[in-house]
């Protein structure tokens, strides 16, 4: 009789997703204490929504076929779908529509929380990614779009880069909606519609793909290095021709100027605070379904080696913009709004890349075992070095010295700690230094201290 054969889970993990090791996370813990540090500066409140909500509250994927997987991950929960959060922005506004009352306007908050991508992984983008997210709630102030670009700059800084390192690319939504206006859509219909989102996705996608690419996917499309073809907007000449001279000379249309006035009032607001890295960027469209007026995206300029070891510009770690609509979506609500997003572990990555972080994780110092010894006596010595604040651990595995020693090492831990009959006797151990090799006995009494001068 032949005996089934089991198959074993798989080790490997689904695209997009990756392990994060120590070294990257201390990083990114001590990013996030800087970034905590000067958001509450700036007087943000913390506020935590949950990972899951309501797939119609998402916003940007409502339900249109048997399964909204349309950008998001979901289930569906007795009758209704589920899906695990795309962004921290819409939770906010179904948190602010729910709490409208109690509140104070404007509400000020930040959030640092992952977020969930059902799309096609690339290079330094994942499916689950960790962010945080400012925003000013329930204000027009073109002073709150104006801080959270100072505010992501003095981010930046203070996590060590200089101002070479980066620049703010704002713009105006309703600059691009008058472009737009100008190619005689009728948005009344769904191809005229489908349309104008696809041009809009193009425009977005200049800093990746180059003007003549974007001209490409504004025409009948365009296929990428994998061989992927992109479906384009399907424009006329002339219509593209409108376009090309927007992106290129980024003139202001005459017909509506609130756009550019907008625009020039944050320029003032900037100027009062001495802040001038910024740049007015035609081509910074962003979220097509979010935004209204004023945006700004933050662009690393310096490059950093991909997985072919290639030297590649980083680009754009987030930004964000005015999202005056967005509230009123759970009910009669006039509440504008902007905020700011910044991918956590893209800018991580890009700063690992660009400087060395002394960040160096505390390794135990290890209490080596010996069978003639009684537990209760190790116990003793390392509650003497905890009540010091000292990372410390009696070894927990089998094995003889020499087995101890090789985990010790494989640690990194600064010492050992070796107690044996004969230093019972002396009422000492003998500490071992393991970066230098030295040993020393020392009094139980006086061991904290002298580990201290090794660690």
């Amino acid at each position: 009789m032949t005996k089934e054969k089991k198959n074993k889970p798989s080790k490997e993990l689904p695209l997009g997703f990756v392990d994060r090791q120590e070294k990257e996370l201390l990083v990114r813990d001590f990013i996030i204490s800087n970034i905590k540090e000067i958001l509450i500066k700036y007087g943000f409140q913390y506020l935590e929504t949950p990972s899951f909500e309501y797939s119609d509250s998402i916003g940007k994927f409502l339900p249109d076929k048997d399964r909204p997987d349309e950008g998001v991950f979901s289930f569906k929960d007795e009758n209704k779908w589920l899906s695990l959060r795309y962004d921290l922005t819409a939770p906010l506004a179904r948190y602010v529509a729910k709490n409208y009352l109690e509140i104070s306007k404007p509400f000020k908050r930040y959030q640092l929380g992952t977020v969930w991508r059902n799309e096609k992984p690339g290079p330094g983008r994942f499916r689950e990614f960790l962010q945080f997210d400012a925003d000013y709630v329930g204000t027009d102030n073109l002073l709150a779009d104006a801080e959270l670009c100072i505010m992501a700059s003095e981010i930046l800084a203070k996590c060590g880069l200089e101002k070479k390192d980066y620049i703010i690319n704002i713009n105006n939504r309703k600059i691009t909606d008058e472009w737009i206006n100008k190619l005689n859509l009728d948005f009344k219909d769904i191809n005229d519609l489908s349309k104008a989102v696809s041009i809009y996705r193009a425009i977005d996608k200049i800093d990746r793909i180059g003007l003549d690419g974007v001209i490409q996917l504004l025409g009948k499309g365009r296929k990428d290095k994998s061989g992927d073809f992109t479906k384009g907007a399907d424009l006329s000449d002339s219509q593209i021709a409108i376009i090309k001279k927007y992106l290129i000379e980024g003139e202001q249309p005459m017909e509506n100027v609130e756009g550019w006035d907008e625009l020039i009032k944050i320029e003032k607001i900037f100027s009062a605070y001495k802040f001038n890295n910024y740049k007015i960027t035609p081509s910074v469209v962003r979220g097509l379904e979010y935004y209204t007026g004023p945006i700004f995206e933050i662009e690393l300029k310096f490059g950093v080696k991909n997985s072919s070891g290639q030297t590649v510009k980083f680009g754009s770690i987030g930004g964000g913009g005015r999202y005056d609509n967005l509230v009123s979506n759970f009910g009669n609500i006039d509440c504008p709004a902007t905020g700011i997003s910044i991918g956590l572990d893209r800018l991580v990555f890009a700063l690992m890349q660009k400087k060395d972080f002394d960040i160096k994780a505390k390794r135990p110092v290890i209490i080596c075992v010996f069978e003639s010894i009684e537990i209760e006596e190790y116990i003793n010595i390392l509650n003497k070095l905890r009540d010091s604040k000292i990372s410390s651990e009696i070894y927990s595995g089998v094995g003889k010295l020499k087995k101890q020693m090789e985990y010790a090492n494989k640690i990194n831990s600064p010492a050992v700690i070796l107690y044996g009959d004969n230093e019972k006797k002396l009422g000492k151990v003998i500490l071992k230094n393991l970066k230098s090799g030295k040993e020393e006995s020392v009094e139980i009494e006086r061991l904290s201290n002298e580990i201290k001068k090794i660690i």
